[in-house]
């Protein structure tokens, strides 16, 4: 059957697996992995819905972060990104992207697991873009192990300071800036209601987010500033060829969504738009899953 001009068939818009074997260690560096991920680099635009808005977006060196930093930039916002030293090469990219909307563009690397330095980067942020409306907190920790016992204290304790401690570190700094009309949004995860058992703490630091963020939106609408989440199903970055899943499971990635493949990071980034505008002024303390048909719940 046709499609009319300008629609696309979603199961083939992106690739598909099979994908080759492409392990690279930890955190994983975008222009290492085949096919590339899109961003949004060239296909996203922007129609101003963020225009003089301010945003600190952890994790936006790479995946969804990434796409959700050039969409702020795009939609209108100055744009903050928190990354590990290790990502300056892709984080060069991204800032030079913001810059080129005529945006502000700040670059903050650092390890997110160190409480100080959680609070250093919110007040950076602050300073060098004058204010803070949007916050996405959302730089992650996925390595995965097979049995219980492969699953170490060294490795629950990174992916609970990364994924956990530093939510709330991060959020606790940023709330005395957030004025009415602001927005918090966290990255969770399908992990959160569907865990895999090689992904035992991710999962759980995913199921925690959910929580911690619905919470946290009770608080804070007191103040007029909205809280949501994102609950994303299988999404081609960095995370999965850097240890976050098999080999095997990489090569495979998608396959079982109900498209076939995995979700792009762009994809993603309309609904951190949505959640960070105006027009998202009556919704608070929701989940958003992304999953590719899967659902949540």
């Amino acid at each position: 059957m046709e499609t009319r001009s300008g629609m696309q068939d979603p199961r083939v818009q992106y690739p598909a697996p099979p994908f080759p074997r492409q392990p690279q260690p930890a955190p994983g560096l975008v222009g290492k992995m085949v096919p590339v991920p899109d961003h949004g680099e060239s296909s996203y635009r922007g129609s101003g819905r963020l225009e003089g808005r301010k945003a600190l977006v952890t994790g936006g060196d790479s995946g969804i972060g990434r796409a959700a930093a050039i969409a702020f930039a795009r939609e209108g916002a100055d744009v903050a990104i928190a990354y590990l030293p290790e990502e300056e090469a892709d984080a060069r990219d991204v800032i030079a992207l913001i810059l080129a909307e005529g945006r502000r563009g700040v670059a903050l690397p650092g390890d997110i697991r160190d409480e100080t330095w959680c609070h250093e980067l919110v007040d950076m942020a602050v300073t060098a873009l004058g204010g803070l409306d949007i916050l996405v907190v959302n730089a992650g920790r996925q390595q995965f192990r097979e049995t219980l016992e492969d699953l170490s204290s060294e490795d629950f304790d990174r992916t609970m300071k990364t994924n956990l401690y530093a939510l709330y570190w991060i959020t606790r700094a940023a709330v005395p800036y957030l004025a009415p009309g602001a927005s918090v949004i966290t990255t969770a995860s399908i992990q959160a209601y569907r865990p895999s058992e090689i992904l035992l703490d991710y999962a759980t630091t995913k199921a925690g987010i959910v929580a911690y963020t619905k919470a946290l939106a009770k608080q804070l609408i007191k103040k007029g500033v909205r809280a949501n989440v994102v609950a994303p199903g299988p999404v081609w970055t960095a995370l999965q060829p850097s240890g976050g899943q098999p080999e095997e499971k990489v090569e495979e990635f998608g396959k079982d969504s109900d498209f076939g493949r995995p979700a792009q990071p762009v994809e993603l980034a309309p609904v951190y738009v949505l959640l960070a505008s105006e027009e998202a002024s009556f919704i608070n303390g929701e989940v958003y899953g992304v999953t590719g048909g899967k659902g949540i719940g």
